[in-house]
């Protein structure tokens, strides 16, 4: 790709994404960046300016991301990298869940990603070139945590919804990763970002421990530099051959071993059961 790219990057106000939007100014790069709220962006990263375009978008609406893709079009011409960074975390055990919580969650977490590709591979197949990453989380390959099922849940979708994306546009040239990001010290677990049960069941008592873990001793300590996963994410874009599964931080290493271990354990223990379906 060329030295100087155009970048759309949602949830682009905090974390990994401000992180990335200012580097990519720094370099040099062109960017549409959307938030929930518009002054976010310019309280966070400056002025509208003719390599900045801030944009107020919701996700969860296919016509305002449709309104944001062409906006973003229309200023710089084409897209070369698109990033689905938006998202929140949902606290809360299957049974302690609504079905209004779990599906708001679903709405932003997958839906939000699903209209943001609906919309942009118009353009990409067009110009037979691009690059989408979908920022999924360990959580989206391990989901061994409880009190967590609604936010793995959306993160396992991302993730497979990426592998068949990037099997149904490697034609056109365009290439896509899942990116599977660890702790990462940033404001994920912070009020705002993270949503806690509506009507919590205290017997749940794994699940409540879990919730206090994150909220109170994990948030603001996680091992991972935000500024460095946007480091990564810069190099990956410049790949030739990029992966279509990209893992951030040795706990997310780690916990693919472990996920992995578990996987074949389970295999080789119960495999005559596997094996007896044949005709």
């Amino acid at each position: 790709m060329e030295t100087n790219n155009v970048w759309l990057v949602t949830g682009a106000s905090k974390g990994i994404g401000l992180s990335l939007v200012k580097k990519l100014l720094a370099s040099g790069h062109s960017v549409a960046a959307t938030s929930r709220n518009a002054q976010s962006l310019i309280d966070a990263i400056g002025a509208p300016a003719a390599n900045f375009l801030p944009l107020e978008v919701n996700l969860a609406d296919n016509n305002s991301v449709l309104t944001a893709v062409e906006k973003s079009i229309a200023q710089f011409g084409h897209l070369d990298v698109v990033v689905n960074n938006a998202g929140y975390g949902q606290i809360g055990t299957l049974e302690e869940l609504s079905d209004m919580e779990s599906r708001e969650n679903f709405d932003v977490n997958v839906f939000g990603t699903l209209n943001v590709i609906r919309n942009v591979m118009p353009q990409l197949r067009k110009q037979q070139k691009g690059h989408i990453f979908n920022i999924a989380s360990i959580g989206g390959y391990h989901g061994g945590f409880p009190g967590w099922g609604i936010y793995l849940a959306t993160k396992f979708a991302v993730a497979g919804l990426t592998e068949s994306l990037a099997a149904e546009i490697k034609e056109f040239g365009v290439n896509a990763t899942v990116v599977y990001p660890g702790y990462f010290r940033t404001d994920f677990l912070s009020k705002g970002s993270v949503g806690r049960p509506a009507r919590p069941i205290e017997a749940y008592t794994a699940a409540r421990k879990a919730e206090q873990a994150h909220i109170n001793e994990i948030n603001h300590q996680q091992p991972n530099d935000p500024e460095k996963a946007a480091d990564v994410l810069i190099a990956i874009s410049q790949e030739a051959n990029p992966p279509v599964h990209l893992f951030l931080g040795k706990d997310a290493y780690d916990l693919v071993q472990d996920k992995q271990n578990i996987v074949n354990k389970d295999v080789e223990q119960y495999k005559n059961y596997t094996f007896s379906t044949a005709y």
